[in-house]
């Protein structure tokens, strides 16, 4: 009898002692997210055979190399978001040859698909912006590495894309007001687009 009282006092001993924190209760829901007013630059670089308006919360950096090879010389950008840690990587190619430009187009549709192992749609859709530049957005929904990729040409000698990633692990709830905060400077950008 004197162990079973032990016990029990040992263990309300250990319960009166463990439970002195205050009852803090978890958030329910994501953090609130305050977004800049939408404002543009230009960016128009001697040697860029593009120009386009960028939001001015962006850095854009020229120094771009792609496993190890420099691609500044090629008019790649990187224009990174780092409040949201979101970055839009931007590759430019000349077309060089007519079936080029069949190349470049299947590679941007292969790698939007790419995701379709964790994608719960893929959306392509394309656009024409007022200065003549033709192009194709594609909204990847679900837990995806990058829910917004597109390309901008003129199918004669540019080709000009884009895909929007992020710093962290996907989770389309979580990340859903940043990427639809990022769409609205994305569409600006390719309306805003035009071959020099």
């Amino acid at each position: 009898m004197r162990i079973l009282l032990n016990t029990i006092s040992f263990i309300l001993l250990v319960l009166a002692i463990g439970c002195n924190s205050p009852f803090i209760p978890k958030h329910k829901g994501y953090q609130n997210m305050d977004f800049p007013n939408k404002e543009y630059a230009v960016f128009n670089k001697p040697n860029y055979p593009y120009t386009f308006e960028f939001p001015v919360y962006a850095q854009i950096d020229d120094q771009v190399t792609y496993f190890g090879s420099e691609k500044k010389k090629d008019a790649w950008l990187n224009m990174r978001f780092p409040d949201y840690g979101a970055t839009l990587y931007i590759s430019y190619n000349k077309i060089a040859k007519p079936s080029m430009i069949d190349t470049l187009v299947r590679d941007a549709y292969t790698f939007a698909n790419n995701h379709n192992n964790k994608a719960s749609f893929i959306e392509d859709s394309a656009f024409s912006n007022p200065n003549g530049v033709n192009g194709v957005f594609f909204h990847i929904g679900g837990n995806v590495a990058t829910s917004y990729q597109f390309f901008v040409t003129d199918s004669s000698r540019h080709f000009f894309r884009g895909a929007l990633y992020f710093d962290t692990t996907p989770n389309e709830d979580s990340l859903a007001p940043v990427n639809a905060f990022l769409f609205k400077d994305m569409q600006h950008l390719v309306n805003s687009f035009r071959w020099k």
